[in-house]
């Protein structure tokens, strides 16, 4: 971690410095979290991630049938839940009546879901035959602070907390309680 009291991001909307660059978005969130233990307003910080990358991780091959399974259960799953949903607003019909809703809603889902999974895969085989996973995360992180309450954030990052009277006089100034 690197703890600064100057500003090397690009402007993210409001007159802000570094507190912090660090490698791990965990590593910002303890940073963040270490302010709002010591009642510092959290409000006033933020966290920018730079050097965005994009990463796919292939999860495995893509064949027909596993086109068609994945789709089917999609399928499945969403025809469930429409007619259990259904089912939900008939309060006439019968319980038995309810659960073959929930039944064919099932087997209705399958059946589209892996038939329109096939026709995916035959339009799309040529292109893509792999799945994956994709997430976005950055190279590094930097924890910002409103340049008004830089000066108490780096106290409390350095050890020193924000109980000394020029700070609590600081605070009213920003607050126009004086």
């Amino acid at each position: 971690m690197t703890v600064s009291g100057t500003s090397s991001s690009p402007d993210v909307g409001h007159d802000s410095q570094v507190l912090a660059v660090v490698n791990d978005y965990r590593e910002a969130e303890a940073i963040v979290k270490r302010l709002a233990d010591r009642d510092f307003p959290v409000e006033h910080t933020r966290i920018v991630g730079d050097d965005l990358q994009w990463v796919e991780h292939v999860t495995g091959r893509l064949t027909l049938w596993s086109a068609v399974g994945r789709s089917a259960l999609g399928g499945a799953l969403t025809g469930l839940l429409i007619c259990w949903l259904f089912t939900l607003f008939s309060w006439l019909t019968p319980l038995v009546a309810g659960l073959l809703l929930a039944l064919y809603g099932l087997i209705a889902g399958a059946i589209i879901g892996g038939v329109i999974g096939a026709i995916s895969y035959a339009l799309m085989s040529s292109q893509r035959n792999f799945v994956s996973a994709a997430t976005l995360r950055a190279t590094r992180y930097e924890v910002l602070v409103d340049t008004a309450w830089a000066r108490d954030a780096l106290r409390i990052l350095h050890g020193e907390g924000p109980d000394s009277s020029d700070s609590k006089n600081d605070s009213a100034t920003r607050d126009g309680d004086l």
